[in-house]
């Protein structure tokens, strides 16, 4: 209280000073960019302006150390998991690839046709049909750009319905969610087709699915090209519910792939292709050709053994000369042919390999020692 008694005069001309100045910056305008501002606003965001910039820092710095540090504590494990992930998946990959150039290949031995979509004609969705027992939506193309009943509607997310009446300019578009629509479709991994139908309560169910097989919640549902309206293999939405249906077949709710609500722009597809499979021929090779190359051959035989191999006519008394190796020993030709040819016999000895040729070319010596067989005369024709 001392204090404020002894400086009472000067805390009140401080205040007068600060409220008359105070009374100025609010009424003194500033021109900035073109635009008069008060000066109490200056002054008030230069006040301001280094304290949120302190705030924005701590604020900043906190986020960071949290999410460079405490938030990445497990990321070496999922790190880990994720490249586990990406070699099962490359397997996959491989495995699918093969499959993939094999069905090409039977595809196109038993010439099966494929549907391609060639063309597309982009709509905007300009209306709806506005009641809950018809769902359907108005499009801004019609017969003067091409359209006709029955083409397909797509988005990049997935089938949206069908054209069902076209007008001058243009078109009414049946959703897949009507009650009256229809489409084939068959599960991605178990295969098994159905017919994909709306419900009065806008939801879509896939039909007429035995209930032999399970059907796990969450595999896609693909058109299965069987209504002739859609092409094969586009996708439809994913299954989110399965139970018991009646007559044995399952009752299999699916949540499209294209938000049926919010529709804003569509495809319509104006043409379709449909031409032969054609094998993959920039593919990798098979395993089988690959093994069939690293296989040892069966070598081919030199030309000399093909011709020792083939006997030569021998000329008549003689005998065919036998391979050094050979345990075959030669025979002699028969008396009866050396006489008739008038060729004398060779001598008998024993382990001799000679042929007759090289026998009358002996030397006298050894044709002695050798015990000569007794010539047996020759059978002559009777006179009679």
């Amino acid at each position: 209280m001392d204090v404020l008694g002894r400086y009472r005069n000067l805390i009140v001309l401080v205040g007068v000073l600060f409220a008359q100045v105070l009374g100025l910056a609010v009424q003194v305008k500033r021109t900035t960019d073109n635009e008069p501002t008060r000066l109490i606003r200056i002054w008030a965001v230069g006040t301001v302006t280094p304290l949120e910039k302190a705030l924005v820092w701590a604020q900043t710095s906190t986020s960071n150390a949290w999410h460079n540090y405490f938030y990445l504590r497990g990321v070496r494990a999922e790190n880990r998991d994720l490249k586990q992930q990406i070699a099962r998946m490359s397997l996959e990959r491989v495995r699918m690839s093969q499959d993939a150039d094999q069905a090409r290949r039977l595809q196109a031995l038993l010439a099966f046709k494929e549907q391609f979509i060639s063309e597309t004609m982009a709509a905007q969705v300009i209306g709806s049909s506005g009641s809950e027992l018809s769902r359907s939506v108005y499009i801004d193309k019609g017969e003067s750009n091409g359209i006709k009943p029955d083409m397909a509607v797509i988005t990049a997310d997935g089938i949206v319905g069908k054209v069902l009446r076209v007008y001058g300019s243009s078109s009414l578009v049946l959703l897949i969610n009507d009650q009256t629509s229809g489409v084939g479709a068959l599960l991605d991994k178990t295969r098994l087709q159905g017919i994909l139908r709306g419900t009065p309560s806008g939801e879509v169910v896939l039909e007429k699915v035995m209930s032999d097989e399970a059907v796990p919640a969450g595999e896609m549902v693909l058109t299965s090209g069987g209504d002739g309206i859609f092409p094969k293999g586009l996708l439809v939405g994913r299954v989110t519910k399965v139970s018991l249906g009646s007559e044995l077949f399952l009752n299999i709710r699916v949540r499209p792939a294209a938000d049926l609500s919010k529709l804003e722009e569509v495809l319509v597809v104006t043409k379709i292709d449909e031409r032969q499979a054609e094998p993959d021929q920039t593919g990798a090779e098979r395993a089988v050709d690959i093994l069939a190359e690293r296989l040892p051959g069966v070598p081919s035989k030199p030309e000399d053994a093909v011709k020792a191999d083939v006997p030569e006519t021998a000329a008549p008394g003689t005998v065919a000369p036998t391979s050094p190796g050979s345990d075959v020993k030669p025979k002699a030709a028969p008396p009866e042919a050396s006489a008739a040819s008038g060729a004398p016999t060779a001598p008998k000895t024993a382990g001799a390999t000679a042929t007759g040729t090289d026998a009358m070319k002996a030397s006298p010596k050894s044709v002695k020692a050798a015990p000569e067989p007794k010539p047996q005369p020759a059978v002559e024709d009777s006179p009679h």
